[in-house]
């Protein structure tokens, strides 16, 4: 009785950040995978799935870093489910084009992680304890990573003021 309880408390904080986050959990959403509906078909999968599974969730700290990896890894597996799809058939694949000063396509030509660590840092307001658990990599980590994602927007958009 003590586990059914315990799971009941974790569904009633799974459902408040669901209501108090959504739009933010959407918002980083829709920056990974780049399309608005994919992005809400990922968060309702994220949540489906953290209902699902609640009774993983081990209850040390905070429930929302732990709901926040499983949004951005079912945001990853919608872009990559985009992507095997042929661009021909696909009609929202965003054409080719060279990196242009653009600032989207200054952010998409990023590594993933220093991408991720961006999203999950300006658009969750998420600390860098809280970005590393969602990414499962170290504090430190977070911090060179959003610091390499930094310099290297700095630079590209500094070229582009050049040009």
């Amino acid at each position: 009785m003590r586990t059914a309880k315990r799971a009941d408390v974790v569904l009633e904080q799974i459902e408040a950040a669901y209501r108090a986050r959504y739009p933010v959990f959407l918002r980083v959403a829709i920056a990974i995978v780049g399309d608005v509906e994919l992005a809400r078909d990922a968060v309702h999968d994220a949540f489906v799935q953290a209902v699902r599974h609640r009774r993983r969730f081990q209850g040390s700290g905070s429930i929302e870093p732990w709901l926040w990896r499983i949004v951005v890894n079912a945001a990853r597996k919608r872009r990559r489910r985009e992507r095997e799809i042929p661009a021909e058939l696909n009609e929202q694949a965003p054409p080719a084009t060279p990196l242009n000063g653009d600032l989207r396509a200054l952010v998409a030509s990023l590594p993933e992680r220093q991408r991720q660590a961006l999203f999950l840092r300006y658009y969750a307001d998420l600390d860098y304890q809280s970005i590393a658990e969602v990414l499962g990599i170290k504090p430190g980590t977070v911090a060179a990573s959003l610091h390499g994602a930094h310099e290297a927007l700095r630079r590209r958009l500094q070229e582009a003021d050049d040009e």
